[in-house]
């Protein structure tokens, strides 16, 4: 990939290749910029190692001082006990470990709310985020972009379930969410100081990272990449953790399940007026006989009522549940022990 390569900024209707000019070297406000790096790891011990090397491979020699993040989300195997080498082994490095695991957006949270620098980055720690990309977005972040999002393609490894429902999900979100989320998009992005403190802003305790930073906007280009093959080990996201993000994009950015109850109860009405004006009519025209009482189409109207307000009220149900963790203010995350980079330690 050369200095001028293809750029691709989406729109929502439709999407644009626009070539970029070759990029400049860093303009420095500072003498030398900082970069942050989060990378939250769930039970990674065999794949850290391998991918530290390659974050180093790719930021050793750029012209920025870096800070590594690694959130440790309630590991159970031997991941504290890498972090501590690696650690040990790169003064950068900084380790949160978290009381339990609290989920990936929880523990991603965690690394945005301590990282410091000018920039920072976010990426897993399974090597399916490339850092290779890591100078190309600073090149972008240096052109005055401000938000740096990566958008994956679809791989041959993934399953066509998996396809389909990642894709199905998109639909939904954008079709009824006011803010717009960008199919295919990952956790792994580049966010400037200004962009980054709006987000952090931002306390809710349902987090959907990918809507919310869609949602405080600033100046955003987006960088497809074609995910590699995990360096070790299984995806630890599952079904059920992709269905609770999806529960939680859903009704944290989306009135819309409560107007269906709504627009259900509004069409049920009309037909009853509709039955009402078709019985009345057979009364008045003198042919009450064939208005005789049947239990089946009794049923089916209670049955039918019945189940709209049971949808409706499971909806406002969630609302309200999510409305009671908000008001309980319990933290997103607890961090049990923070270590930081020995260059912090070295300079005070």
């Amino acid at each position: 990939m050369t200095r001028s390569m293809m750029i691709l900024r989406y729109t929502w209707r439709k999407s644009e290749v626009l070539v970029s000019s070759p990029l400049s070297e860093p303009t420095r406000l500072h003498e030398v910029p900082l970069v942050g790096i989060v990378v939250p790891v769930y039970n990674e011990e065999e794949a850290l190692p391998a991918f530290h090397r390659l974050l180093c491979e790719q930021i050793d020699g750029l012209p920025y001082r870096f800070r590594i993040y690694y959130v440790n989300d309630g590991s159970t195997d031997g991941t504290a006990e890498r972090l501590k080498e690696i650690q040990q082994a790169d003064r950068r490095v900084c380790t949160l470990e978290l009381s339990r695991n609290f989920g990936h957006q929880a523990a991603l949270s965690a690394g945005l709310d301590a990282a410091e620098g000018d920039y920072v980055i976010s990426l897993d720690g399974d090597g399916q985020h490339p850092p290779a990309l890591i100078p190309e977005m600073l090149r972008l972040a240096e052109a005055g972009y401000e938000v740096v999002l990566t958008q994956r393609a679809d791989t041959e490894d993934e399953s066509g379930f998996k396809r389909w429902t990642s894709a199905q999900f998109y639909r939904l979100i954008n079709r009824i969410g006011e803010t717009r989320v960008l199919p295919g998009g990952a956790d792994f992005r580049l966010l400037a100081r200004p962009a980054l403190d709006a987000l952090r802003g931002m306390r809710e305790y349902h987090r959907f990272l990918r809507g919310m930073v869609s949602w405080i906007g600033f100046r955003t280009v987006i960088l497809p990449y074609q995910p590699p093959q995990r360096i070790a080990g299984k995806s630890k996201y599952t079904l059920k953790k992709m269905l609770r993000l999806a529960r939680d994009a859903i009704f944290s950015f989306s009135l819309v399940p409560l107007y269906i109850g709504l627009s259900m109860g509004g069409l049920m009405l009309f037909l009853a007026l509709v039955e009402m004006v078709y019985v009345l009519s057979l009364w008045f025209s003198g042919q009450r006989a064939q208005l005789e009482p049947g239990w089946s189409s009794l049923m089916f109207v209670i049955l039918v009522v019945s189940g709209i307000l049971m949808i409706l009220l499971g909806f406002i149900g969630i609302y309200i549940g999510y409305i009671f963790q908000e008001v309980k203010r319990r933290p997103v995350y607890i961090i049990r022990k923070a270590v930081p980079a020995r260059e912090d330690t070295a300079e005070a």
